[in-house]
Parts: structure tokens; C-alpha cells; sequence
């Protein structure tokens, strides 16, 4: 639809052709606001709150027949999906979403690249989706579910306990593979989750300011030589992501990477770490995936109002002259 001209008093066609350049002015200005107009998903923002829930495996089972729920399987073994998958589920894999920029390997794609992944998988804005991968690839799950997110899409679910959990809940599986359309997905870039590398220069040393690292212990101390330089942002408290997880259950038949602790449990972790609600928290990791686990969990299901990810994470970090800690926490 072409912008139109309004027909009142001082804007008439007449008073223009006597004024060639303000005609000419109102016309390239017509032209610049159809061009970047919202329906543009590079210039698109999203002005709407995101919800991301964890689900279990007899929700999904009871919402199956809603010709809205999208499942978006993201294990990246092709055979896992092959063999068994739940009904409905496409498979994507988490990798498709991340590649190198020019500088930096495994970083997101550019928003329209990441929103032709999600329309070929099927997705619509105004859909529901469910996210699930397996064992420890729910890190896979809740960056896929970040990214719905990151594109300004409003209704996402994580797939608790993933599905070995389906399963184990004798839901119905499948080998079947579902018939479906390309979706129609606009991206609505969401910039106030995540964090740059200039903003978080500014705000290491804030005393307002965690930043959380989920990665392992090893890593987090710079134990093992893997980066250019290898430690923690200052101040960073670690707290490996399985720690929110059901990973290191003593009881054989309950340990499951994809399955949270219950909510009450994850808040006794964050209070013995004196994190609390009123921080401005960033968290960081090893490549922007480990992140978002921790990330779904403080904001979404525990209602922290200011957690970001820092996308670039310790791959970007590392490449800097910014200071960097070894060895275990400490204060800044």
C-alpha cells in the first residue's frame, strides 16, 4: 500500500509546484518511510512481551491437536530425529542457527537469515511453539527459544525434560514425518535482551551489575588452554548451568540434563549466591549458547526483570585487551 497525500488546506499539489525543492523534499521523505517501514524484518522491533515457559510432556501431549502448535525438534543428530520424534515436530538443528561473521565463529546469523530458518521450519507469527532437543543439547532448546525471542516472537515453550522425558512419561512418538507448509515470519528484532562488547566494558565493576558465567569450573578459572586468553570476566560468579538442572541426580532413573529442579530449589541456589531480583544481570558463557539456559530460567520462569545475555560471550571477549581473571571468584 502506497503512502498517501492528504487532500487539506496547505498541502495541496499546487502549492508544491510552485515550491519544486519542499515538493521534492516530501517526496524522497515518502519514499524513505515506505521503504523502512515495519514490514521491513531488518528494521522490524518488537514492542511486545515474549513469554517462555517449560512445559511438561503432558501439556504438549493435550495441545497437539491445536493447529497453532509448531514443535521445533533441535537435536543435531539427524538419526535421533529419524528414529523416534514427537508428532508434529520438524527437525532443525540448533547449529543452523550460528556460523562465522567475519571475526568470530558460532555467532547468530543476521535476523533475516534466522528468520528464514524459522519460516522453513513452518513457523508463523501468531504460533505457538514448543522447543525440545535431548540430554545435555537443552542448551540447543532454550537458544532456540532465546532466538524466538530475540525475533520478537511472543508465544515459546521448552520441552521439560526433553525427549527422553516424553518418552519416559509414555507419551506417543513417532517416526512419521509431518506434512507441512513454509511459515510466513517477520523478525522484530528485540535488541533489550542481549548486551554488547562495549557495554559490557562500561559495566564491569558496577556494584549493581552480576554477571553470571554458567560455564564449567575448568573453563571459568582458565585451567584449560582453549582461547587466545583463557579466564573470566572480573567479578563473574560461576554457576555451571546443570546446576538448574536434574544433571547430577543422585537417583540414576531421574538425572536428566533437559528436566529443571524444581523452581524453589533454583531460588535457594541463587539466594546461597546473593543474586537477587533487583540485579542487572548479564550472563555469559562460552559462545552465547550455554547462556541462555540460565537466562530463560532468572527471566522468564523466575521473573527477574533485568537479565541480558551477552551474545558474544568468551569466544568475542577473549579476542580483547579487556581485563580478565583467573583462578576462582572473586570481588571486584
Amino acid at each position: 500500500m502506497k503512502p498517501k497525500l492528504r487532500q487539506g488546506k496547505g498541502l495541496s499539489l499546487g502549492r508544491f509546484q510552485s515550491r519544486p525543492l519542499a515538493f521534492l523534499t516530501l517526496v524522497l521523505l515518502c519514499i524513505l518511510t515506505f521503504t523502512l517501514a515495519p514490514s521491513s524484518p531488518l528494521m522490524a522491533t518488537s514492542k511486545s512481551e515474549t513469554k517462555i515457559d517449560f512445559v511438561s510432556p503432558a501439556w504438549v501431549a493435550q495441545n497437539l491437536n491445536d493447529p497453532k502448535l509448531k514443535i521445533l525438534d533441535v537435536r543435531i543428530n539427524p538419526l535421533e530425529y529419524i528414529t523416534g520424534h514427537l508428532p508434529k515436530a520438524v527437525n532443525i538443528a540448533d547449529n543452523n542457527f550460528r556460523g562465522p561473521n567475519g571475526f568470530l565463529p558460532v555467532q547468530y546469523w543476521q535476523e533475516d537469515k534466522i528468520g528464514s530458518l524459522f519460516a522453513a521450519a513452518g513457523i508463523t507469527n501468531g504460533d505457538r511453539v514448543v522447543v525440545y532437543s535431548d540430554g545435555r543439547d537443552v542448551l540447543g532448546a532454550t537458544m532456540v527459544a532465546y532466538l524466538l525471542e530475540r525475533s520478537g516472537f511472543r508465544d515459546v515453550a521448552v520441552l521439560d525434560g526433553g525427549f527422553k522425558g516424553y518418552k519416559a512419561s509414555e507419551q506417543k512418538v513417532t517416526k512419521e514425518f509431518p506434512k507441512y507448509q513454509p511459515g510466513s515470519f517477520t523478525v522484530r528484532d528485540n535488541p533489550s535482551i542481549r548486551v554488547t562488547l562495549a557495554e559490557v566494558e562500561k559495566l564491569i565493576g558496577k556494584p549493581d551489575v552480576v554477571f553470571i558465567d554458567p560455564r564449567p569450573e575448568e573453563l571459568f578459572q582458565g585451567k584449560q588452554d582453549i582461547w587466545l586468553r583463557n579466564g573470566h570476566i572480573p567479578g563473574a560468579k560461576n554457576i555451571p548451568w546443570p546446576t538448574f538442572t536434574e544433571a547430577n541426580n543422585p537417583d540414576e532413573s531421574l538425572k536428566n540434563p533437559h528436566k529443571l529442579k524444581s523452581l524453589d530449589e533454583i531460588r535457594k541456589i541463587l539466594a546461597q549466591r546473593n543474586i537477587k531480583p533487583s540485579d542487572n544481570i548479564i550472563v555469559s558463557c562460552s559462545t552465547g549458547r550455554e547462556a541462555t539456559l540460565q537466562y530463560v530460567v532468572l527471566k522468564h520462569l523466575l521473573g527477574y526483570p533485568k537479565v541480558r545475555i551477552y551474545e558474544g560471550s568468551w569466544t568475542e571477549y577473549s579476542t580483547t585487551d579487556l581485563p580478565v581473571a583467573t583462578g576462582p571468584e572473586k570481588a571486584v
